[in-house]
């Protein structure tokens, strides 16, 4: 598990950590995003950003990747410049995904993807 801040320049190098560890499990490397973590979840919030977590691990001959903030949660953001195309899109790449609210706040989305498929 590592983390980083949830800031632009964090994509590259957390999305980079999930492709050289799922590399190394045979898995082709695909784009996988912490964009909507360092789009969202802080926005509005005020302050500095909080951390990113990124945990990638393999599971029963698949990949788990879990993505987590400490943000201010799921909620509709009229104002958002994505396309709100994030989980429509993990839905389609992954054998499953889910995704969690803690009372604490933040988001959870654990998403597994099945090596067999070729999908990552």
């Amino acid at each position: 598990m590592r983390s980083w801040p949830a800031v632009a320049q964090s994509v590259a190098p957390a999305r980079r950590a999930a492709i050289d560890f799922a590399s190394r499990l045979g898995a082709t490397p695909a784009a996988l995003a912490v964009t909507n973590a360092v789009q969202h979840a802080y926005n509005g919030r005020g302050g500095d950003p909080g951390p990113v977590t990124l945990t990638v691990e393999a599971a029963g001959g698949g990949l788990r990747v879990v993505v987590a903030d400490e943000g201010i949660g799921m909620r509709p953001q009229p104002d958002s410049s994505g396309l709100g195309l994030g989980l429509p899109l993990i839905a389609q790449i992954t054998h499953s995904f889910e995704v969690r609210q803690p009372p604490r706040g933040g988001t959870i989305l654990a998403m597994r993807f099945d090596l067999q498929r070729g999908h990552l």
